[in-house]
């Protein structure tokens, strides 16, 4: 692992960390990602390019706007730092290919994905729906192959759909959106099909961990909604990095 690439991607990822800001922001509005370009959410002047350097300008600015003075969200360092991360985290585990790029991608949208949901509680079809489709296609490139690709994808949406059905059915109130069902879809096509349980088994197992821990921190009830696309990318990440030494310790634990 060379010191001078990872630098290099640490850097990489933290400039698409930046745009990635711009998604979590714009996408949710329904605004362009492209035009205009950054600007101050309070003033809308636009952030001149020595301010808009990741991670160094907002120390720099004392996370204020130069223009306006309003308060700049700590969270654009947040994303900056986990996409640069990110970065050198799959370059350690896998190397710098074709491998890297693709998970990079798909780690990125995960993010935006993630901020997103914690904001408005979606999880917007311009990214999963297209996501499923590019996750099946780059599967063809051999891993995890185009069939496993497409069994993810019919499982992830259909195990998830049968979860918010029974939980409706049981309940009469709706537990799970269509976006974590398509998010799910997504994960599936881009990992492959043994993907899908573990994401499912650790995000419901966190999910449920943080969801009570809530409950009893604020004093609600079991009505208390939490966004579960952050749980499923985090088990989708947990899958990416660890999972087939997990898998493989779990059968070892069943085996005589």
């Amino acid at each position: 692992m060379s010191p001078l690439i990872s630098t290099i991607l640490f850097l990489v990822g933290a400039m698409i960390g930046s745009f990635a800001n711009v998604c979590i922001l714009r996408i949710p509005a329904e605004e362009s990602i492209v035009f205009p370009r950054s600007r101050c959410p309070k003033c809308k002047q636009p952030v001149r390019w020595y301010d808009n350097i990741p991670l160094v300008s907002w120390v720099v600015l004392r996370g204020r706007c130069r223009s306006c003075g309003a308060q700049i969200s700590f969270r654009y360092v947040v994303v900056e730092l986990l996409t640069a991360l990110a970065a050198v985290a799959l370059y350690a585990r896998f190397g710098l290919g074709v491998e890297w790029l693709v998970l990079f991608a798909f780690l990125t949208a995960l993010i935006i994905v993630t901020f997103i949901d914690l904001d408005h509680r979606i999880i917007p079809d311009v990214i999963s729906l297209p996501g499923i489709v590019v996750g099946f296609i780059l599967s063809l490139r051999g891993e995890p192959g185009p069939v496993s690709s497409a069994i993810g994808i019919v499982t992830g949406g259909g195990l998830l759909l049968a979860v918010a059905w029974a939980y409706h059915t049981w309940t009469g109130r709706e537990g799970m959106g269509g976006g974590d069902i398509k998010l799910l879809g997504m994960i599936g096509a881009f990992l492959g099909w043994r993907s899908v349980p573990f994401t499912m088994l650790l995000s419901s197992l966190t999910g449920s961990l943080v969801g009570v821990t809530l409950m009893l921190w604020t004093g609600s009830d079991t009505k208390y909604a939490i966004p579960f696309g952050p749980f499923l990318a985090l088990g989708a990440v947990a899958f990416i990095f660890c999972g087939d030494p997990l898998i493989a310790w779990y059968l070892g634990l069943g085996s005589p």
